[in-house]
């Protein structure tokens, strides 16, 4: 057995689980301190994520009439593996990564999984609110893939192109060539891809402005209206470790130089955090939520034509 499941590679599984669950959440901490300062508030301390997930796992679930049991159960387990398993793919320092051909691409699904999650769990609750929750995440899965989808291929052809093939899609290829050129974020054109990726960041990740598919104020948080306990839990797991993954991805894409083993974790971590800050939580603090028919026009007009340039121009200089 030990040659079908190695116990490093368990080992690394396990490392990267416990870090995805426990920065991720952090994360979240720092992200809610910062909007709160920034709003001349107290705010909550940064452990108010972990004991609100610790709170959860203890209440009771409760099931509406109308729900379709086994989706409505189901779907947040498979949301936190989708994340978990995420997780592993990134070449994080401190352990080895999951080796998968093609991990960009892998990624790409898996990042796809939460917004499905989503849908599903409000098409399942049998609330109305669900329902138009469901309506908004898929328009807006629509409107943000294509230019996410531009951003990662064009890392990939850039690469793949400057190493004598015509795509690389394995992240530590990817990683590899920067440490021995340089980082990516210094090339210039590079720099439509990392605006178009820091474009998508917000509504990927369902934080204002593109929060429209929960907006509290509007559907009272749409298809999670009616979670409670350990299923609300594991989307809110969910959620704060796609956070995580898109981040560190981001980081990976275009910074990825530093030291190895724990130092490398440390420094990996404290750019995760810069990133989020500029690129999320800054932006969710200045802006209003937009309304779905604004965000779809807003990725079909700027992100979508400046990520297709970026790729022509790859394609045509590199």
């Amino acid at each position: 057995m030990s040659g079908y499941f190695p116990i490093e590679a368990i080992a690394s599984v396990l490392a990267a689980s416990f870090f995805g669950v426990a920065f991720s959440l952090l994360l979240k901490g720092v992200d809610r301190k910062l909007i709160a300062r920034l709003q001349a508030r107290q705010g909550p301390p940064l452990v108010q994520p972990f004991y609100d997930v610790s709170k959860l796992l203890q209440k009771q679930i409760l099931i509406p009439n109308d729900a379709h049991e086994p989706l409505f159960l189901g779907v947040p387990l498979i949301g936190v593996a989708s994340m978990v398993l995420a997780v592993c793919l990134l070449p994080i320092p401190g352990w080895s990564s999951l080796s998968i051909g093609g991990d960009l691409l892998v990624l790409l699904y898996l990042l796809a999984v939460p917004g499905i999650v989503i849908m599903l769990a409000g098409s399942s609750s049998g609330s109305v609110y669900g329902s138009l929750g469901f309506s908004r995440e898929m328009s807006l899965i629509l409107a943000y893939e294509g230019p996410l989808l531009f951003a990662l291929t064009s890392v990939a052809v850039f690469v793949g192109q400057s190493t004598g093939s015509f795509a690389v899609f394995s992240l530590s290829e990817i990683v590899a060539y920067q440490k021995a050129n340089g980082p990516l974020l210094l090339e210039p054109l590079m720099w439509p891809a990392l605006l178009t990726y820091l474009a998508c960041l917000p509504a990927t990740l369902g934080v204002g402005p593109f929060d429209i598919a929960e907006a509290e104020t509007e559907i009272l948080e749409g298809p999670l209206i009616e979670y409670s306990g350990p299923p609300l839990a594991y989307l809110q797991l969910m959620q704060a470790m796609q956070r995580l993954v898109v981040l560190v991805l981001g980081v990976v894409l275009f910074i990825p130089n530093g030291p190895d083993g724990i130092l490398g974790l440390i420094v990996m971590m404290g750019k995760t955090t810069l990133f989020a800050m500029v690129a999320i939580t800054l932006l969710r603090a200045s802006m209003g939520r937009m309304r779905i028919d604004q965000a779809f026009g807003f990725f079909f007009t700027w992100p979508e034509a400046l990520g297709l340039l970026g790729l022509i121009a790859i394609i045509t200089f590199v």
